[in-house]
């Protein structure tokens, strides 16, 4: 999915995307009590892999109500960051275009993050969920 798509299904879910200076994280999402979503984005970040990563995941975050309670003791956090990066996973690198990339040779993470327009580090994350089914991608370099 090309970034322009992620912003037209941002726009056509009613999600709005906002660009502020966010350098520390690059991306939020934030829902509110009626369950409506935005989206801020770092107007700092020149790179457009980063840009697509960033918006995938937030978005991915909005799509399937994956968002956390810090102030509950019971809800844990890593699970809603991954439940929103399979679904990132999926929108920017599936996994039938993932088994494409690898018959046609691009085997290091440079090679796929280039074909799929990612970093590497999301690069990786894809390789394990696909390859081990999870996204414990410091365990696997």
């Amino acid at each position: 999915m090309t970034t322009q798509r992620l912003y037209r299904l941002a726009d056509a879910r009613q999600i709005p995307v906002f660009f502020l200076p966010l350098p520390e994280c690059g991306s939020i999402s934030l829902q509110d009590a009626r369950g409506r979503c935005a989206i801020g984005m770092d107007s700092g970040c020149a790179a457009q892999a980063s840009e697509r990563v960033h918006l995938a995941h937030e978005l991915g975050h909005c799509l399937t109500g994956s968002f956390y309670n810090c102030q509950s003791p019971l809800d844990l956090r890593q699970k809603h960051e991954n439940h929103a990066d399979k679904w990132a996973i999926s929108a920017l690198i599936p996994r039938s275009a993932y088994q494409a990339a690898l018959a046609d040779g691009c085997t290091e993470l440079w090679q796929l993050a280039e074909r799929f327009g990612v970093t590497e580090d999301f690069a990786r994350k894809a390789v394990c969920w696909y390859r081990h089914g999870n996204l414990a991608s410091d365990l696997f370099e």
